[in-house]
């Protein structure tokens, strides 16, 4: 037998050990679900399509200046995404997930076929903390005419109050957890600010959200989507227990891991029998005289 194979074996080995002791540590599925949290109760995003997003509302942008809402319509269509900056998970991938689906969007760029804007429902954040993030991902956007079309608010309770009321934006502060809690997605708005469309989740399509653009622009008004929402926290099975999202994302990512090298090992393994023992893998011989 070559070198190559016994390596393989011990590899194989050594992820199938892995898996085993990772999955000796969790615990057996509880005999009984918990109930959710209550603060998740009234989480939601209720659809209000043909909504008029109030325009006098008024929020400062990233660079400190007084704007209404209305000062951004009449120009083009545009997406509203609610968070908030210093959100330890959901809204980080929310917005990165957004700005992936921007960038898969050919032949529409912010600031030209459209705009956004990103609105903090948390009235503790300033214009210093938008002018960062804007800056951040302006950068990873990396388009021209971006800046006059991205805009990053911050406002008052009582401007914040009407605005997540007029969309069906619901969420509540967590004593317990130290964070907001909400549901994901976003809301596609004619140029006159009324929403036409909205999207749950953090996996927006790159060909929804054109048509969804288009449609806007030309101002019609969708219809209601499946509410697939998305929490901050999530229930897991075998703990009965509600986490923190991050949790479950990383322990998911791990089992991917342990998955896709035991996948690649076994197309290795097939690929050296097939070939003889002679593959990708170089095997070192040493001659004799």
């Amino acid at each position: 037998m070559n070198g190559r194979r016994p390596t393989i074996l011990a590899l194989t080995s050594l992820i199938l050990w892995v898996a085993a002791s990772a999955s000796a540590q969790v615990p057996a599925p509880p005999s009984q679900m918990a109930d959710p949290p209550a603060v998740l109760k009234n989480i939601r995003i209720d659809q209000k399509l043909d909504a008029q997003v109030p325009p006098d509302l008024v929020f400062k942008d990233e660079t400190g200046k007084t704007v209404k809402l209305g000062d951004y319509f009449g120009k083009r269509p545009m997406i509203l995404v609610l968070v908030y900056f210093k959100c330890p998970q959901l809204c980080t991938v929310v917005l990165t997930d957004l700005l992936h689906s921007l960038n898969g969007l050919t032949g529409l760029s912010v600031g030209q076929q459209f705009d956004v804007l990103t609105v903090s429902f948390d009235p503790k954040e300033g214009p210093d903390l938008a002018s960062a993030k804007k800056k951040a991902y302006l950068k990873e956007y990396g388009r021209r005419g971006a800046s006059d079309g991205w805009h990053f608010l911050t406002g008052q309770q009582d401007s914040i109050a009407s605005l997540t009321d007029a969309v069906g934006f619901r969420y509540q502060w967590s004593e317990e957890y130290q964070q907001f809690m909400h549901a994901s997605g976003l809301m596609i708005l004619t140029p006159n600010g009324k929403i036409s469309q909205y999207f749950y989740g953090i996996d927006f399509a790159p060909n929804d959200l054109r048509t969804a653009l288009t449609r806007a622009g030309n101002d019609q008004i969708g219809v209601p989507t499946d509410e697939i929402l998305f929490y901050c926290l999530h229930y897991d099975p075998r703990t009965g227990k509600y986490g923190l999202i991050i949790d479950r994302a990383l322990k998911v990512a791990g089992a991917l891991t342990v998955v896709c090298l035991g996948a690649f090992l076994l197309v290795m393994f097939r690929r050296d029998m097939r070939g003889g023992g002679h593959g990708a893998f170089p095997v070192q011989t040493t001659e004799t005289n």
